[in-house]
């Protein structure tokens, strides 16, 4: 039966048409690829999931097992490429991706592995419309903001920073919505420009955090062997040295805040108010290589792009329920040495997913009219068996009120976020223009 299958699978495939150069693709060809692969594969689900400035769709394709829905116990994996529309490899490398994943599901057990224990979204591009006003030059190409001449990854909401002015382009919006719409366990965002694996925190407020240079997270354990994990499966990488133009990073790693203090960044906004552990890749020492350099990258790059994503099953993953056996939404699944700014809380499937390496861990789990349940349990390693270990919290009604955390926390509500209609900006009075233009000058002096 199951060679029947793979007989149908394949002669789908030769008969598609779906095909895929090694070459730039402007983004109707874009979307042409992806409607196609679509159309052609019922483990892949392909939505919009908002628009640039220019009106431009953010494609997400989904593939997986049930790519329509989150099923229990699946994680929500994420790849983010172009969100500088000039780095423009981490967008060729996404598509090279998904050609990979179709081809292989059903053919290469890897593959095929990953897509049925992982619900694996791919966002090709998030600033399409700087890729389109892009230049083809190494590393001075115009392109990397949105059209509104705003750098994507300054734009997030910040943990760190007491300035928020809490005016959200549309692209970054649209990421907000999303994460708020999926449980997302693991995600990494690509870049280009250097070749490294840079991990939380981007930034810092000189508080705890900060330890000899770096801005260290609860996570730093997991963050570390994530980077790596990257950094020794690419060809290139763990070596440090890759670019001449650019410093060395020991085993092709670092931390965020140590290589450069970063405010407003995509991968601490996830870490944070997201409950995902994303890091980010920078993957070429030129930000728009040559066409003629990008088999070689894709050959640098596939392993390591496989190798993270079976990363999203470490640690432990489970429900917490009542003493009926009913899952508990916005429950604190919290780890004794771990004080994350913002708690991790289950989702309204009362699931909790925590990255975790192999190990001993206290849990202690609060929900409110309940009693506080504290459990030792000890971690596998995950990845090789592609599940976390799978444990469910179960907890009794208390007669007398629930504690509340354990410590004190920040708000966990994103500052209020702001959207221009159609991507122009509200009107504003002579102050408030002269607002604007000290906060554009002070945005372009601090650029880094």
């Amino acid at each position: 039966m199951f060679l029947f299958a793979l007989c149908l699978y394949l002669g789908k495939l030769v008969s598609s048409g779906v095909s895929l150069e090694f070459r730039y693709h402007n983004t109707v060809e874009v979307e042409r690829y992806l409607r196609d692969v679509n159309n052609t594969f019922d483990f892949t689900h392909l939505h919009s999931i908002g628009k640039s400035v220019e009106g431009r769709d953010l494609w997400v394709l989904i593939l997986g097992k049930n790519p329509a829905e989150h099923r229990m116990g699946i994680p929500e994996f994420k790849y983010v490429g172009n969100m500088h529309g000039n780095e423009v490899v981490g967008r060729v490398l996404l598509l090279q991706l998904i050609d990979h994943l179709t081809r292989g599901y059903l053919s290469d057990p890897l593959v095929t592995r990953l897509l049925n224990s992982t619900r694996v979204h791919i966002l090709v591009s998030m600033n399409p419309d700087g890729f389109e006003s892009s230049s083809r030059d190494c590393m001075y190409s115009q392109g990397r903001f949105n059209k509104n001449g705003i750098d994507l990854n300054r734009n997030f909401p910040d943990a760190f920073s007491k300035k928020e002015s809490g005016m959200r382009e549309m692209e970054v919006r649209a990421i907000m919505d999303w994460l708020k719409t999926e449980s997302f366990v693991l995600s990494a965002n690509l870049h280009g420009g250097a070749v490294v694996a840079s991990y939380p925190y981007d930034n810092s407020n000189g508080g705890s955090e900060l330890q000899s240079g770096s801005s260290v997270a609860p996570d730093n354990d997991v963050l570390i062997q994530l980077a790596k994990t990257y950094s020794y499966t690419h060809s290139q990488m763990h070596k440090g040295d890759h670019c001449y133009d650019s410093k060395d990073f020991k085993e092709g790693i670092t931390n965020g805040y140590y290589w450069y203090p970063l405010p407003g960044g995509m991968q601490d906004y996830n870490y944070v108010w997201g409950q995902c552990l994303e890091i980010t890749l920078e993957l070429s020492c030129c930000k728009y290589p040559p066409e003629s350099d990008l088999p070689g990258l894709w050959d640098a790059n596939r392993a390591a792009l496989l190798a993270y994503m079976q990363q999203v099953h470490l640690g432990v993953k489970g429900q917490v329920l009542d003493a009926e056996g009913n899952p508990l939404q916005n429950a604190l699944v919290e780890v004794e040495g771990r004080q994350n700014l913002c708690p991790f809380r289950t989702d309204r499937h009362g699931e909790y997913y925590r990255l975790l390496l192999p190990g001993n861990y206290t849990f202690r789990v609060t929900f409110p009219g309940h009693q506080v349940l504290t459990e030792t349990l000890t971690v596998p390693y995950g990845p090789d068996s592609f599940s976390a270990l799978v444990h469910n919290f179960q907890l009794q009604r208390s007669a007398a009120a629930t504690p509340g955390p354990s410590r004190p926390t920040q708000s966990c509500t994103p500052p209020q976020v702001w959207r221009p209609l159609g991507g122009h900006s509200p009107s504003l009075g002579p102050s408030g223009v002269t607002l604007l233009l000290v906060l554009l000058v002070l945005r372009d002096t601090m650029l880094l």
